[in-house]
């Protein structure tokens, strides 16, 4: 089923539009040379051109436009069929509970979705979420931060570091609680683990960053090697940086890949082999470690940015998702039975 509800008939029009170009210039671009990609299916090299074009249409339709369609146009996933999601107050920041089988969960996870810090939303990530939640069997508290231009830097990153105080608050142990976070969401997660350090309280067992955008003004390298194939472009990221921090982005909350980052809690790092953030990814993989961090880094070949959300739809994303479930299922049973030995000793 996919939902149009939100958009109206002129905004569905031009997605048609949009979905038709994409559609007709995959499968003559195949018919001249192939594939794109050598790693690319049909359906693969449709998913990157679709999100490509869209992504690109904002700049004529403005960001009100691509929220739209990010949360309308899209099909509702059978992983968030078998979850329950409710909204709640954390703290003063809007948020929705997602849960596989409420009570049962053991694990917490906080999500913070992507989006540039502009677009995005506890809605329109519901598919990755629902993943999480039944991969770790976890209770998922997805954040729904201020987005700019409305609530420009640090809005988000004030939202995000107050929805973690509040899990501990409610009394969540540290143990059993992991961040989970896409793009601009990883490095809400980065901020918030730095925060958290910076305090004096405790870090979560572990966080897993989806191509996490952790340096914003980065120019050359994969930024430019990689614009054909990726659903995102410098120019447009540099464009959502600048509404949403004016003149802040080297601020460590945002440039994560030059923040103080020893004593945060282990990260399992997805990079694509061809999104265009690959190479800030790669070197904030290598100073996190450097740093003494716990870091398992992964590039998934030929994928795009944020490839993890059509985990319904791409066979890659899937695995992808199910790998990085199984790590933080570790992780926390890690932890878990660290305490157990310790209290019987």
């Amino acid at each position: 089923m996919v939902l149009w509800r939100a958009m109206s008939p002129t905004q569905t029009l031009q997605v048609l539009r949009i979905s038709l170009s994409a559609l007709a210039e995959v499968l003559l671009g195949r018919l001249r040379r192939g594939a794109a990609r050598p790693g690319w299916s049909l359906r693969t090299e449709i998913a990157a051109t679709l999100g490509r074009k869209t992504v690109a249409s904002s700049e004529r339709y403005g960001i009100p436009w691509l929220r739209a369609v990010q949360e309308s146009a899209r099909a509702v996933s059978a992983a968030e069929k078998r979850v329950r999601f409710s909204p709640v107050d954390a703290g003063g920041v809007a948020a929705q509970w997602c849960e596989p089988e409420p009570g049962a969960a053991e694990n917490t996870l906080l999500y913070l979705h992507g989006g540039g810090y502009v677009i995005g939303s506890v809605r329109s990530h519901r598919e990755v979420v629902a993943d999480l939640a039944l991969g770790v069997n976890a209770r998922v508290l997805a954040v729904d931060y201020r987005l700019s231009p409305e609530h420009r830097f640090p809005a988000a990153q004030d939202d995000c570091l107050t929805a973690a105080r509040w899990l501990l608050q409610q009394g969540v142990a540290p143990h059993r609680f992991a961040l989970a976070g896409d793009s601009a969401g990883g490095a809400l997660c980065v901020a918030t683990l730095m925060a958290l350090r910076d305090a004096g309280e405790p870090q979560p067992a572990s966080a897993f960053l989806i191509s996490p955008w952790t340096d914003p003004l980065a120019a050359g390298g994969s930024l430019d090697r990689h614009e054909p194939f990726d659903v995102l472009t410098r120019k447009l990221l540099t464009d959502w940086i600048e509404i949403h921090a004016p003149g802040a982005a080297r601020d460590p909350r945002l440039s994560v890949l030059n923040a103080k980052l020893d004593s945060i809690a282990p990260l399992l790092i997805h990079a694509a082999g061809a999104e265009i953030l690959l190479d800030q990814i790669r070197e904030f993989a290598g100073r996190a470690r450097t740093a003494g961090v716990d870091v398992e880094f992964v590039v998934f070949d030929d994928m795009f940015h944020d490839f993890h959300l059509l985990a319904s739809l791409l066979p890659q994303a899937r695995t992808a998702m199910d790998e990085a479930s199984r790590w933080l299922q570790r992780k926390l049973d890690a932890n878990d039975s660290t305490i157990e030995t310790g209290a019987r000793h």
